[in-house]
């Protein structure tokens, strides 16, 4: 089998999606980030509302909203806690609001919001060191997993392999430690710990998301890029991952 030509959609369609990263960083304009990222935000919470059956269209508006505040706000991610009362008032009020919208308030939401903090606090080099880690975990963890994955890693995604999730979590810690070293001002232990921490969240965003379809019956969260499916399914570890990296940074005092 050949792992080039056997995945060429998902391969291109990486190539552009690569292509349009790479011009937002290069850009390095506020207004363009919260903008790029706001159209990510909203077709994954799109997709989100469907997997987790969350069928009031008012959802949506909602979402609109706390983006175009997160882009005001300084500390965009207490907007999770806010979003989260407001919701919870209405929900004891009305009582016709299906309690399922909490759930997309939470997923994709919260990691969206942690990742723009990121950004806002440490800058485009910050989100530069996120995805070296996430891709290449993912990359890694496919390309081992293809050539010597023999042992499944859980039932949850059944094409998982621990050899697999290894290779990948060994890559995305290698080269995150590369790119924080050579990027942010940071100790090596810290590059060290996020790295690795941050690679290992990653597998776990992408289970999650795995199990939300398998919930839902689905095999993609949508149908927008070729090869890869919706665009939760392209930015489940990067959910998880940011909120890890934020943290942490926060933790070692950065």
């Amino acid at each position: 089998m050949n792992l080039i030509t056997d995945h060429m959609d998902r391969w291109k369609t990486a190539g552009i999606l690569l292509i349009i990263v790479a011009f937002v960083g290069i850009i390095d304009n506020t207004f363009v980030t919260w903008l790029f990222f706001g159209v990510i935000y909203l077709v994954a919470f799109y997709e989100a509302t469907k997997l987790f059956h969350a069928t009031q269209t008012w959802l949506f508006s909602y979402a609109i909203l706390i983006w175009i505040v997160a882009g005001l706000y300084p500390h965009p991610s207490d907007l999770l806690l806010f979003a989260l009362v407001i919701f919870a008032g209405s929900l004891a009020y009305w009582k016709t609001i299906e309690i399922q919208g909490f759930l997309p308030l939470l997923y994709p939401t919260a990691g969206m919001l942690f990742i723009w903090m990121l950004n806002l606090e440490y800058g485009m080099k910050s989100l530069v060191w996120m995805l070296v880690i996430v891709a290449l975990t993912d990359v890694g963890a496919f390309f081992t997993g293809k050539a010597i994955g023999k042992t499944k890693f859980c039932e949850t995604s059944p094409n998982k392999t621990l050899e697999g999730v290894v290779g990948g979590v060994v890559a995305g810690t290698i080269g995150g430690i590369i790119t924080a070293l050579s990027l942010m001002d940071i100790s090596f232990i810290a590059a060290l710990v996020i790295s690795l921490i941050a690679s290992k969240t990653s597998i776990f965003g992408d289970l999650f998301e795995s199990y939300l379809k398998r919930k839902a019956g689905v095999k993609d969260s949508g149908k927008l890029l070729p090869g890869h499916g919706g665009a939760l399914d392209r930015i489940d570890g990067y959910l998880f991952a940011g909120i890890v990296i934020y943290v942490l940074l926060q933790a070692f005092g950065y």
